[in-house]
């Protein structure tokens, strides 16, 4: 994929560079932190009016089932990253990752990540850019790599009466194997195991 060598690009490129060097959960979540950190109050409103548009999009009756994860995905994720941040709670998380390659990958992935939208033509009044898709995907990393959970929050539901799940302390999805093809999806990267779909 071509992406623009913009400066908004170089800065989210060397914000994933510090993510990458990240040795523990705890220094992985310090510099998520960091970053979260950096993110003001208009912009996060921005990510919340882009969620709940995104949502009024999908069909009754799924739009009500799904609306509530998707936005603990984004929004619980990041009260949860901040509540450890304030409690001081990197400093007794030196466990290695459970797959440091996958660490790095992602990390790798993010930069163009950010870019896979044009949304020059959309019918949209405020602006909703790749630090506000940044956002998204320093969530994602803080639960499936700080907190070992997956991408998408336990419950969370997808067509076919199908749902995120845990059981005996492993976690399943539906989709996990599905977006294999889709270089940017947070699943390729998902701690979680595919499901065993009925036959």
């Amino acid at each position: 994929m071509q992406v623009p060598a913009t400066t908004e690009y170089q800065d989210i490129y060397s914000r994933c560079s510090i993510l990458a060097r990240a040795g523990t959960r705890g220094e992985l979540g310090e510099a998520l932190a960091r970053q979260v950190l950096c993110y003001p109050q208009y912009d996060l409103q921005v990510i919340g009016a882009r969620m709940q548009a995104e949502i009024r999009k999908l069909p009754l009756p799924y739009r009500e089932q799904v609306g509530p994860f998707f936005i603990e995905q984004v929004f619980g994720s990041h009260h949860r990253l901040l509540a450890l941040h304030h409690a001081g709670a990197w400093t007794g998380m030196n466990e290695p990752f459970s797959d440091r390659e996958m660490v790095e990958k992602f990390c790798a992935m993010v930069p163009e990540g950010c870019f896979c939208w044009d949304e020059r033509d959309e019918n949209c009044f405020i602006r909703y850019g790749p630090m506000h898709r940044f956002f998204y995907y320093l969530m994602a990393c803080f639960t499936m790599f700080v907190l070992d959970e997956p991408g998408h929050p336990v419950g969370t539901p997808f067509p076919g009466s199908f749902r995120v799940e845990k059981k005996n302390g492993a976690f399943t999805c539906p989709i996990r194997d599905k977006e294999k093809e889709v270089f940017y999806s947070i699943c390729n990267f998902c701690p979680a195991k595919q499901s065993e779909m009925p036959a």
